[in-house]
């Protein structure tokens, strides 16, 4: 390559950059109001996590497109084409984050009519709160280049896991115990499920950060801790 191809190159790789960083900040503020929104049952909150979800879209859009253009330009190798690789696959984990966070501000409008009556429980802050440090460690994972960090998120998916199954224990009892609270705890459950699907998508983006990094693929056999799925609601277990 010349040195002015190389030079506009480098822009290129630098601006698909700047578009990740754009891309996890805005989708980290959409989890924030989502969070929020649920503590403090707020409808107005809620509504603009909604409404930021298009900006989002249109952010994973364009950096797929400069993506693949720079590809087809450059025909990068090594590791310029691992960066671009990761980058698209970053935002596709992020635009899945921002969804999952516009469905929870819906669900919370939807139950926001019952909340005086039936309470939010403290398990969801928790399951929250973890979900929210894990998206931001792994986002300053790949903006330092932090494969221990990236590692560190990996590792502790089982944590997510866990306090989701605890949740969904909960609820469930709450549920049984008064039949009045099905239609509030089944929103619950769908606001819970998908901040443990978001702890996924975290740790899908720690996996490609480590890729990005090492040039190696993590085992596909993450730690898993979820039981949810196996609890019978009739024993409890």
């Amino acid at each position: 390559m010349t040195k002015h191809t190389v030079l506009a190159f480098d822009a290129e790789l630098k601006d698909i950059a700047a578009g990740i960083e754009e891309m996890g900040r805005r989708v980290l503020e959409q989890l924030d109001g989502a969070i929020e929104a649920i503590a403090h049952v707020n409808v107005d909150r809620a509504q603009s996590v909604i409404a930021a979800d298009r900006p989002v879209d249109e952010l994973q859009h364009d950096i797929e497109q400069k993506a693949v253009l720079t590809i087809a330009k450059r025909q990068p190798l090594a590791s310029d084409l691992r960066d671009i690789v990761s980058a698209m696959r970053i935002a596709n984990d992020l635009e899945r984050i921002g969804d999952l966070a516009k469905n929870i501000a819906k669900r919370l409008i939807a139950i926001s009519g019952n909340a005086t009556t039936f309470k939010i429980p403290a398990g969801m802050t928790s399951l929250a709160e973890r979900v929210r440090e894990q998206l931001a460690e792994v986002l300053d994972a790949n903006r330092r280049g932090d494969d221990k960090l990236a590692l560190k998120v990996w590792q502790s998916d089982s944590d997510i896991d866990a306090l989701h199954t605890s949740l969904f224990r909960e609820m469930l009892t709450y549920m049984m115990e008064d039949p009045r609270s099905i239609g509030f705890g089944a929103h619950l459950l769908f606001c819970a499920k998908n901040l443990e699907r978001i702890g996924d998508h975290a740790t899908n983006i720690a996996e490609t950060v480590h890729y990005r990094l090492t040039s190696e693929q993590l085992s596909s056999e993450r730690p898993k801790q979820d039981q949810s799925s196996a609890i019978n609601p009739k024993s409890g277990d």
